[in-house]
């Protein structure tokens, strides 16, 4: 099991292995653009071999791309919907140029209409997209909080998109925060072999590529995607060394995406405490 971080790319993507090796992070997840715009990153060939070159000097990996945030495929807005897929295409097609293992994003809200009125074009989107990308880059669907109508905060809405999308390259990223605010208990060792038994059966566990580690701000159940330093919250340090020493997570990069405790993101003293209680499970 590998330990570690989103971090920025800030001065180019291999400054994002910089930043990585300092917080003693083993593993990273990057945007390969600004999250909050629709123009994507073009890597130089001399910016992807200086991160190739940095990931082999360190051991850094695996790498993951994180999706941008506007992306929605359960809309209704056709303009939107063509939007979202050229942009996962082409940071499919950026996974594949970096070396990532794949994209990890956020499949959107159906606002309403309801998730059986949604699934059908969802599937479709996830075919295409896949369908006009290399072999070689994961689609990785991320589990939702359950707040605003969002798409696969149940693992069984995860497993028919997935399922029915017809490709092994779809993969789940489970984030621990949005795993506990839509009403799985991941905190202690009960609740956390039942949820895992319940992805296993609805999912698979085969299709685990990541793990989003954050502490939550919200009480189970409470629909929110608020995350929390980890040690910090709801989940708190014992749920993450139940979580750390499960059999089902003994393969699975860990990557954090917490405030930071000055507030500027993953820090080093997440790293530490994640490797702590990796520790401490063992």
């Amino acid at each position: 099991m590998k330990l570690g971080a989103h971090v920025r790319t800030a001065g180019g993507v291999d400054k994002a292995v910089d930043r990585a090796e300092e917080m003693g992070a083993e593993t990273i997840q990057v945007f390969s653009g600004a999250p909050q715009a629709w123009r994507r990153k073009n890597y130089s060939k001399e910016e992807v071999t200086a991160f190739k070159a940095r990931l082999k000097e360190t051991g850094i990996g695996p790498v993951f791309i994180h999706g941008l945030y506007l992306m929605n495929f359960g809309t209704d807005n056709p303009e939107l919907l063509k939007k979202s897929q050229e942009a996962l295409i082409a940071e499919m097609n950026s996974a594949s140029l970096i070396g990532a293992r794949g994209v990890i994003f956020h499949l959107g809200s159906h606002k309403g209409a309801g998730y059986e009125a949604r699934v059908g074009q969802v599937v479709d989107q996830c075919r295409q997209v896949l369908d006009a990308t290399p072999d070689d880059a994961w689609l990785i669907l991320e589990n939702a909080a359950g707040q605003g109508g969002a798409i696969g905060s149940k693992f069984a809405e995860l497993g028919r998109i997935a399922q029915e999308s017809g490709s092994d390259r779809v993969k789940i990223c489970l984030d621990t925060q949005h795993t506990f605010a839509a009403g799985y208990d991941v905190k202690t060792r009960k609740g956390l072999d039942a949820t895992m038994a319940e992805f296993d059966k609805e999912i698979g566990l085969d299709r685990l590529a990541a793990v989003h580690a954050n502490d939550s701000k919200i009480e189970l159940g409470g629909s929110r995607d608020r995350h929390e330093n980890i040690g910090e919250g709801f989940i708190g340090r014992d749920g993450f060394e139940n979580l750390l020493s499960h059999a089902a997570f003994a393969d699975v990069p860990f990557l954090l995406e917490v405030p930071g405790f000055d507030d500027s993101g993953p820090d080093k003293a997440n790293v530490d405490i994640l490797k702590e209680l990796r520790a401490a499970a063992s």
